[in-house]
């Protein structure tokens, strides 16, 4: 069965199919069709839907929530991320699984409601508080806002921590025909840790506190080892990047814009491919370290370099080995054309 959606209503249907139970959210633009959509989707088939006063509360509601072994989420974008990060923060330390989506528009500050990427560091280095970290996916569809949004709540289960599905304005609002999974997944049994108010679960406790420095030390590092496992769900694609003298890499709907420009660099004579992320994190370094040798590089981001800084990172964790990557960007809700690629890519294959 197929439907012809926004992208932001993907993410409901996604969300319902992977069994969220409750949907806790304060709508905002680019993302507010998720909230309405919740609104209208969820009581219709048993679930729940409640419009929080801010979006403080409503992280702190899906914490609850997921406290108490229920499927939550919510939604969001720029300012109402930067709300969150606490309660996001409170969520990976007491190992509580839970999904954010986050429809990035132009910052820094209140911005636009235009498109932009200037999220990244944001989601993928955890805040830039403490230790933690997520898993954040990268969504280049509207069939992937549904189908990513159904992978966050499994990777979020998988791993106890908090899973970010990462899209911007335009995927938000532009519409696509999505095909409906064929089947709603089954739920995780949460009984064994989850705080239900039970007979069965009164031996369970979570909670982020360890006044004990070593304590706390420890904590830490059961934290990092169980980050490290994360590595196994990393995921990218890539596109014409068997032959390829110069690969684009990019994330997001700079990856669709990236297909195409590799497409008329081909028509011209020059041999381009894609390296897409999928999963941001965790990052796939080892593939991309391996993609990129021997070849000329450019980034192509919606922001002032934060993807183009993890890409020359993750080469020289995974490769021991630092080579010239380009940038091609643009920022403030301004969206770069397949020929701003295509002439960006150009002036690296003459370096």
């Amino acid at each position: 069965m197929t439907k012809f959606v926004k992208g932001n209503e993907a993410v409901v249907i996604g969300a319902l199919y992977a069994g969220c139970d409750v949907y806790f959210g304060y709508p905002i633009t680019p993302a507010s069709e998720i909230a309405h959509g919740a609104a209208k989707w969820f009581p219709s088939v048993g679930r729940e839907f409640l419009q929080a006063e801010c979006e403080t509360a409503s992280i702190y509601m899906v914490y609850g929530a997921a406290a108490a072994g229920r499927l939550a989420m919510t939604a969001t974008s720029g300012p109402g991320m930067s709300l969150m990060q606490e309660g996001i923060s409170y969520m990976a330390a007491a190992n509580l699984p839970g999904v954010i989506v986050n429809v990035m528009r132009a910052g820094p500050g209140l911005g636009n409601v235009y498109p932009e990427q200037g999220d990244y560091n944001q989601a993928v280095k955890c805040g830039g508080h403490g230790n933690y970290s997520c898993v954040v996916l990268a969504p280049a569809s509207v069939q992937e806002m549904c189908d990513l949004t159904i992978r966050a709540f499994e990777l979020s289960f998988k791993y106890f921590t908090p899973a970010i599905v990462l899209a911007d304005g335009l995927q938000g609002q532009m519409m696509e025909t999505l095909v409906l999974p064929e089947h709603e997944m089954p739920k995780p049994d949460t009984t064994p840790w989850a705080v239900q108010a039970t007979q069965e679960t009164r031996k369970n406790l979570i909670t982020s506190i360890y006044l004990d420095a070593p304590a706390q030390e420890a904590h830490n590092l059961r934290l990092q080892a169980k980050y490290a496992k994360m590595s196994a769900d990393a995921r990218h694609e890539t596109y014409l990047c068997e032959d390829a003298e110069l690969v684009l890499v990019a994330y997001g709907i700079c990856s669709r814009i990236a297909r195409t420009a590799a497409e008329t660099l081909r028509s011209g004579g020059v041999k381009a491919g894609v390296f897409r992320p999928v999963t941001l994190s965790p990052f796939p370094g080892a593939a991309l370290s391996e993609t990129l040798k021997g070849r000329k590089a450019l980034v192509v981001e919606l922001s002032a370099g934060q993807f183009h800084d993890d890409v020359l990172l993750h080469l020289v964790k995974e490769g021991g080995r630092y080579q010239p990557v380009d940038l091609c960007n643009r920022m403030g809700g301004m969206v770069m054309t397949v020929d701003d690629v295509v002439a960006a890519a150009r002036k690296t294959m003459k370096k």
